[in-house]
């Protein structure tokens, strides 16, 4: 196959998705704004950690890359819950030993696919160069070179946005469907959290130990704003604080936060153990910047059959459900199967991938803010814990009628749709079963069976 496709965005789902067409022998060219990262470091602040589930797992088996992305891997078995007095408490994931989720270094894992594209031998992958326009008649876009400050025309046969949440490629394509198409469904909203977010670090204790339980993701809930750590291969922790932009009813928010009495009085008031094991939370906290939360929901996703938008360029999530990449890499799955299915038919191609994948982006996306007011405040509650409980009971007395929420989410390929759809089914069981107990042990299991044979069959 001579038809060439380029991908403006050089970032995790960019560079898979050019491994994918690589091996159906495209020729693919990458455009990334940004330096190459495999030679610079990523911008201090700007990493956080990600949480390799098992959608992720099966799209890098499906490139082969498994075996050497498992020696980044550190496993985290379950939320470390940490309270105001030091006390904390794991709450596993799941009940089996491979239900557990995988910490990886952003870049690390960038930096791997960008190798295993290039070594495919039909992948050029340039940097610094950013995307500035489209004409999609003459399938030409253009680009600016950031080292030379020169423009670039690159011809195309398709064209794949990857470029992340405030995708330009996203805008351009959009824009372009309101000109031609003035009657067609065009939107795109954009929700911010307004709460945002500030990467700090716990350093490795001597010769490179973890100064907190290595397999865990570790979280500070306090109501409405919440501090997690993730482990590092180093022995570090890479530490993220999400709080409120603005102060409001006696919740503190990031403006608040200006000077280093105040800092360290919020972290001595919320965050004590965590601040004790921090000797540069002061420099980390006012050197790096503080990073936006938002959501973003866009239609259509392609135009045509010259171009289309995955990962964040087309459904950006907030980071709550650790699925944001995994979310992209099952979209390079989803169009990979979509191309095998109508090879050179790229009408159908993007028509069928995005039929797929809209869906299942607004669950995910739905469910990873209903997560963030789990971990926040939830993991707490005596109720919640008592029906996660009762949640694993079902699991292990009802298999394949009963699976949680989270578990569906994360260590299963279920459509996300599919999962939220059971899982509110579950929220109702779970509701009347924990209604007037206050353990597993008090549960009406007749009642129990009866209720997840008639919500939930086979």
């Amino acid at each position: 196959m001579q038809e060439k496709i380029v991908i403006a965005g050089g970032g995790l789902v960019g560079a898979m998705a050019a491994g994918f067409l690589a091996r159906r022998g495209y020729r693919v060219e990458v455009y990334e704004r940004r330096p190459d990262l495999r030679a610079h470091d990523i911008s201090a602040g700007r990493s956080i950690n990600l949480a390799l589930a098992n959608r992720g797992i099966y799209a890098l088996e499906r490139l082969g890359l498994m075996e050497r992305v498992s020696q980044l891997l550190i496993p985290m078995r379950g939320r470390m819950v940490h309270d105001v007095d030091g006390s904390c408490n794991l709450q596993p994931y799941g009940q089996r030993p491979e239900e557990v989720i995988y910490s990886v270094s952003r870049g690390a894992l960038n930096g791997l696919l960008l190798d295993a594209a290039e070594a495919a031998g039909n992948v050029d992958i340039f940097f610094e160069r950013e995307l500035l326009d489209i004409d999609f008649d003459e399938k030409r876009a253009r680009f600016r070179d950031h080292a030379g400050d020169a423009e670039q025309h690159v011809p195309f046969d398709r064209f794949i946005g990857a470029d992340g949440a405030g995708s330009r490629a996203r805008a351009l394509l959009l824009d372009e469907v309101r000109s031609k198409q003035p009657d067609r469904d065009c939107s795109e909203r954009i929700e911010p959290l307004h709460h945002r977010y500030k990467e700090l670090e716990i350093p490795a204790g001597p010769g490179g130990s973890f100064r907190l339980e290595k397999e865990a993701l570790h979280i500070w809930p306090r109501g409405g704003f919440m501090l997690i750590a993730l482990p590092n291969l180093d022995g570090s922790f890479t530490v993220t604080l999400f709080l409120p932009e603005k102060s409001n009813g006696g919740q503190p928010g990031f403006d608040a936060l200006q000077t280093e009495a105040q800092v360290e009085s919020f972290f001595r008031q919320y965050f004590p153990d965590a601040a004790a094991l921090m000797p540069s939370l002061l420099q980390d906290f006012f050197h790096n910047p503080c990073g936006h939360l938002g959501t973003v929901r866009c239609a259509p996703w392609h135009w045509r059959d010259s171009a289309m938008l995955i990962g964040d360029a087309a459904h950006a999530i907030v980071p709550f459900h650790g699925q944001g990449m995994n979310c992209g890499f099952e979209d390079c799955v989803e169009l990979d199967e979509c191309i095998e299915r109508a090879p050179g038919n790229w009408w159908d191609v993007f028509r069928h991938y995005s039929e797929a994948r809209r869906p299942n982006a607004d669950a995910i996306a739905d469910m990873a803010l209903e997560n963030y007011v789990e971990m926040r405040d939830s993991v707490r509650d005596p109720k919640f814990l008592l029906k996660k409980s009762i949640g694993f009971e079902l699991e292990m007395r009802f298999p394949g009628h009963f699976t949680p929420r989270y578990g569906m989410v994360m260590f299963h390929r279920l459509p996300y749709a599919e999962a939220q759809r059971k899982g509110e089914i579950n929220r109702r069981i779970l509701a009347e079963l924990a209604e007037g107990i206050d353990s597993v042990e008090e549960i009406d299991w007749d009642r129990a069976r009866q209720l997840v044979e008639q919500l939930l069959p086979r």
